[in-house]
């Protein structure tokens, strides 16, 4: 039995499976430092096309995942947004993350404010998830922004040092930040 393959639109976006296609602007994101300043390491195209890889055999095999990002007005894709399990084992495991990577020329628009509301409402909507989490480093200003504005609570006691980034690395502690699915449909309610 297959599972079926999850996609959907936003106002002005379209989350969807990876195309081969979307590879080398993948790895043009991933070789430009602003859009990696707090992300490890600047990966090579092999290790780009990796990542889209596996993204691609998880929405395969679960239906979801980090699905690509495209503009409805023009289709180029822009990069990614969506849910995934974390690898690494973190002090909050298991959990379900959310998690978003955009071209710098699509910041400051609100794609992904747009893109991870859309990606929430399939978690909770459709996967009947009960918590959703992200994560950021401590600098990471620009993505903490985003996760308060999409109704996610920090939890400061749940600060941690990431397990995939070295010890004494500026990058290494984290903030994390949650959402319940009571909470998510409250909002839901609460702005109709």
């Amino acid at each position: 039995m297959t599972t079926p393959l999850i996609e959907f639109d936003t106002d002005r976006l379209r989350l969807r499976q990876w195309r081969e296609s979307d590879g080398a602007p993948f790895f043009g994101m991933a070789a430009d430092p602003q859009v990696m300043e707090f992300l490890l390491p600047l990966p090579t195209r092999a290790d780009s096309d990796a990542l889209a890889a596996r993204a691609k055999a998880l929405i395969a095999e679960h239906g979801w995942g980090f699905w690509a990002v495209e503009r409805k007005d023009t289709g180029a894709f822009i990069g990614f947004t969506g849910l995934n399990v974390p690898m690494a084992a973190l002090p909050f495991s298991p959990c379900v993350e959310i998690g978003w990577r955009l071209s710098r020329a699509s910041w400051g628009q609100g794609f992904a404010t747009e893109a991870a509301r859309g990606a929430l409402q399939v978690g909770f909507e459709r996967l009947g998830l009960g918590e959703i989490v992200a994560f950021t480093a401590e600098s990471n200003v620009r993505s903490a922004a985003v996760m308060a504005r999409l109704g996610m609570h920090e939890d400061v006691a749940g600060a941690f040092d990431h397990p995939a980034v070295p010890e004494g690395h500026a990058l290494r502690r984290h903030r994390l930040f949650r959402i319940d699915r009571a909470a998510w449909l409250a909002a839901q309610r609460a702005s109709e």
